[in-house]
């Protein structure tokens, strides 16, 4: 890899920092299609380093959430067993999947996760959000922008754990953080507040990527150039999207996004 290539790949890793702690995925939907339509990379080292670089996401900014009390970490851990274990088999497909089949898998996902988005971005207002003293689960935490305390309990846990099975495969299979998946049913199967939704899956994405990680390296996926290089950058612009996150309106990075993975789909999908 000449110097050339590293610094590019680590702004490549900046840029998906950025935009993953934004919107609270990981980052793996952007930082996969650079690594294979920008360098070359093959699929399969690319979900590689992606899944490595998603630890790296859920390092930077889930400490951020935990240290403000957002993050429900009872709420994470219940989620994360069911998580994990479609992480691992996830992880033990790809590796049975030839390259290209896997790339129009990812293509296919980014569109309907472009439809989800879209969707999630007009639809009024969000989940009812309840409070029940006697829930098995529930959560608070001040929101400061609103300047008060927010108070939920978490409703139909078991569904919530079967929508995370999918998400934890997902994750395994194309290398994203699955937060696509559980932030939505957080919110709105399980009634708590988006913002709790979001902070509480950067803290599970780094563990669903850590049970994938190991049978990517095992099978040798793992390019330590590309894959360090991006690290480097995926630390920072997590840090700095954690800044601008408070600054920008979701409503505007949400729109950006849409139009970026619907590009890279149509591109990915033709090859």
């Amino acid at each position: 890899m000449s110097p050339v290539t590293f610094l590019l790949v680590v702004a490549s890793g900046v840029v998906t920092g950025i935009l993953g702690a934004l919107l609270g995925i990981g980052g793996g939907v952007f930082l996969i299609p650079v690594l294979v339509l920008g360098f070359g990379l093959p699929m399969h080292q690319a979900v590689a380093a992606s899944v490595i670089n998603i630890i790296a996401t859920s390092s930077a900014t889930a400490s951020v959430y935990v240290d403000k009390g957002i993050s429900n970490i009872r709420l994470g851990m219940s989620l994360e067993v069911m998580t994990t274990i479609g992480a691992v088999l996830g992880g033990l497909t790809a590796n049975y999947l030839p390259g290209d089949v896997l790339q129009k898998i990812f293509a296919v996902f980014l569109l309907v996760m472009g439809a989800l988005m879209w969707n999630r971005t007009y639809r009024k207002g969000e989940a009812e959000i309840t409070y029940d003293s006697s829930a098995s689960i529930t959560g608070s935490f001040y929101d400061a922008a609103e300047e008060k305390e927010v108070r939920y309990s978490v409703r139909r846990l078991p569904a919530a754990m079967l929508a995370s099975t999918v998400a934890g495969n997902l994750s395994g299979l194309l290398g994203i953080g699955g937060g696509l998946v559980k932030v939505p049913i957080m919110n709105l199967v399980s009634g708590v507040p988006m913002k709790a939704a979001t902070a509480t899956s950067n803290f599970m994405i780094g563990v669903t990527a850590v049970a994938s990680a190991f049978i990517y390296f095992s099978y040798g996926h793992v390019n330590p150039l590309y894959t360090a290089a991006a690290v480097l950058g995926v630390l920072g612009g997590s840090a700095i999207g954690t800044i601008i996150g408070a600054k920008v309106k979701s409503r505007t990075i949400i729109v950006i996004f849409i139009v970026l993975i619907l590009i890279v789909a149509a591109r990915m999908f033709l090859g």
